[in-house]
């Protein structure tokens, strides 16, 4: 069975997509831990990160630099925290999530977010990625 995210790449989900390329794609984490928190994933459907082949383990960070330039500059936070978790979904995932201070990354903080704040929050930060 695909996984939830190969639901969202084959689109038979939606998604809030923030940028896309041959071999990866971005978009906003509906339940994010803060504003912005975006999820990149390679479109094989690996499970865990570091099973991916060697040039999609270092391609889907150079995919990520500007997605991350771009939620610093939209959301004015400090740093943007990269997170490899991958137990929600068996489906290899990096989250950006801008932060101010460590506690901003506790999972505990995620909430839902509704489409139109969702859908506002992947226009600006499509319009400030380089």
């Amino acid at each position: 069975m695909p996984s939830i995210f190969s639901r969202i790449l084959s689109r038979d989900l939606p998604s809030f997509g923030i940028k896309e390329s041959e071999r990866f794609y971005a978009f906003l984490d509906i339940h994010p831990v803060q504003p912005g928190h975006t999820l990149v994933i390679p479109k094989v459907e690996v499970d865990e990160f570091f099973d991916l082949d060697s040039e999609d383990l270092a391609s889907i960070m150079v995919f990520a630099k500007p997605i991350a330039a771009a939620l610093k500059a939209v959301t004015g936070c400090d740093r943007v925290g990269l997170v490899v978790a991958g137990f929600d979904v068996p489906h290899a995932h990096v989250h950006l999530i801008p932060i101010n201070h460590m506690a901003d990354l506790d999972f505990r903080l995620a909430t839902s977010r509704d489409a139109s704040e969702l859908s506002a929050m992947a226009a600006k930060i499509r319009e400030v990625i380089s």
